[in-house]
């Protein structure tokens, strides 16, 4: 069987044309030890990708290391998940999906963006996770609520428009199982505010939680019974 290349492999080859394999290599550790991922080296070079079904256009933000992801990755590895089914929405480079998976959960790992699933995938392989994945839009859950209800839901900045806050608000009691958690990382989004204000009368629980980053914080919404 061919030997899978080591993300620093990937990082050292000839640039390709195609900026999605134009690839950095980059570690992260977590409490049960370190992980190694690879993301695009300039997100800017990358193209917006287009939605048929909504005939909109998106940036490709999944292919950006953001804090939030780095620091909801870190605190989902401080807990044993053993039997939890979890899924990351917007999932990205996959990050606290492939927390998650390394800390016992059944991980599917969620995004409109095709290439964001590929980039999830391989990096839960490099680290020898197992992890599903599902392209689905959060305006039209069926695959994504076909496949749960979850223990565990994460997020990490959703919050940056209204839209996706509307949609956060519809989506999230319908995805959640009893005794399931959603945690929210955010990096004080101008809307979070409004969005956890809106929780706070729709959740049973609504906590937030600093992280090792002053201005990154993460929600943890808990449903009533």
């Amino acid at each position: 069987m061919e030997r899978t290349p080591t993300p620093a492999e990937i990082a050292r080859r000839p640039t390709p044309a195609d900026p999605r394999l134009d690839l950095l290599a980059g570690t992260l550790d977590l409490h049960h030890g370190r992980i190694r991922f690879v993301h695009p080296r300039d997100p800017t070079a990358l193209l917006y990708e287009d939605d048929a079904a909504t005939d909109q256009a998106y940036p490709p933000y999944w292919a950006e290391l953001w804090p939030s992801g780095i620091e909801l990755a870190h605190a989902v590895s401080e807990r044993d998940w053993t039997g939890t089914h979890a899924v990351e929405l917007g999932c990205g480079l996959g990050l606290p999906a492939v927390a998650a998976a390394l800390a016992g959960a059944r991980v599917l790992a969620t995004d409109r963006s095709a290439d964001a699933l590929a980039f999830a995938a391989v990096n839960a392989e490099q680290n020898g996770a197992s992890i599903e994945t599902a392209r689905c839009s959060w305006d039209d859950p069926d695959t994504l609520l076909a496949r749960g209800p979850f223990g565990l839901v994460l997020a990490s900045d959703v919050l940056y428009g209204q839209r996706n806050v509307d949609e956060m608000h519809a989506l999230l009691p319908r995805l959640v199982g009893a005794g399931g958690e959603i945690w929210i990382a955010d990096p004080e989004r101008p809307l979070t505010e409004e969005f956890l204000a809106a929780a706070r009368e729709r959740w049973a629980s609504v906590r937030t939680s600093p992280t090792r980053l002053p201005k990154i914080w993460i929600h943890r919404l808990t449903p009533a019974g």
